[in-house]
């Protein structure tokens, strides 16, 4: 499967508020790296992290502006959406892709 495609799909998840969609697509080892260096490990926890995300940034949204793939590692560039300015704004997304599953998603903040 294309990581790109893999990485598009993660995101749209991402953007539904889709915890199943977000399910299928994360290894069972899947971590996650938020902006502040926050590290979650393990499909059931990130996915607990998500619903707590969910709850409490409940219009965020993600958009892409580019990407570049270098091997299974993808990055993305773009900016967050959302009504409350604490997880809004430009950002830096990497994704590590193998198969069909996303192991790490890790967001950088980027000053504007």
């Amino acid at each position: 499967m294309d990581p790109t495609d893999v990485v598009h799909r993660f995101n749209a998840a991402i953007n539904d508020r889709d915890l199943d969609g977000l399910a299928s697509l994360m290894s069972d080892d899947h971590t996650f790296v938020d902006s502040e260096g926050g590290t979650v490990r393990g499909k059931r926890a990130c996915l607990d992290a998500w619903r707590g995300f969910f709850a409490a940034f409940p219009d965020y949204r993600n958009t892409f502006t580019g990407l570049t793939v270098r091997g299974d590692v993808v990055v993305v560039t773009g900016y967050s959406d959302c009504s409350r300015p604490e997880p809004a704004g430009p950002a830096l997304w990497t994704a590590r892709v193998t198969g069909p599953l996303v192991r790490e998603w890790r967001v950088t903040a980027q000053t504007p």
